[in-house]
């Protein structure tokens, strides 16, 4: 990684399976780390599920040393009960990076999607299939780990769009 290069991790959150990404990026150009998902039991009590995405999120920051981190923000289903474990996992997508002194970021998945395919209503093949085309060497053995990178890509864009503005004129 140069040192213009910026590391995001990316997080998908779920209390089932929470998706990470690691990218790279330098401008416009994005390089694969690597993903994969962070699994809990259902058997386990729902604090024990949320100290393993804690846990599993912890040591993927010490392993891959993100600069930053984004995670996508919540949707409200038809289920209260779900959506409240969405949400208990989300906390710790937020706080387990935050701890450790990692700045994150928030987007919504429209902004995601939009970020990534062009449109904020594609689907999540749609989002696998761009995700694939635009980090090659990515393994997603699930689909979570494609949103997760997803949005890392989505925050890259918009940082680099940020820093763009920022920048004095000539």
């Amino acid at each position: 990684m140069d040192s213009r290069s910026v590391r995001v991790l990316g997080i998908d959150p779920g209390l089932r399976f929470m998706g990470w990404g690691v990218i790279d990026a330098s401008g416009n150009r994005l390089t694969h780390v690597a993903d994969g998902v962070i699994a809990t039991d259902n058997a386990e009590s729902v604090p024990l599920r949320l100290k393993t995405l804690h846990d599993g999120l912890a040591a993927l920051i010490a392993l891959y040393r993100p600069d930053e981190a984004a995670v996508e923000e919540t949707y409200v289903n038809r289920s209260g009960s779900a959506t409240m474990k969405l949400s208990y996992a989300r906390g710790v997508a937020l706080l387990a990076p935050t701890l450790l002194g990692v700045s994150v970021a928030e987007y919504g998945a429209k902004t995601v999607k939009m970020a990534v395919v062009g449109t904020g209503g594609a689907d999540k093949d749609q989002v696998m299939t761009m995700v694939r085309r635009l980090l090659p060497a990515a393994t997603l053995k699930r689909a979570d780990a494609a949103d997760a990178l997803a949005v890392a890509i989505c925050h890259a864009h918009h940082r680099s769009s940020r820093l763009a503005w920022a920048r004095p004129a000539a």
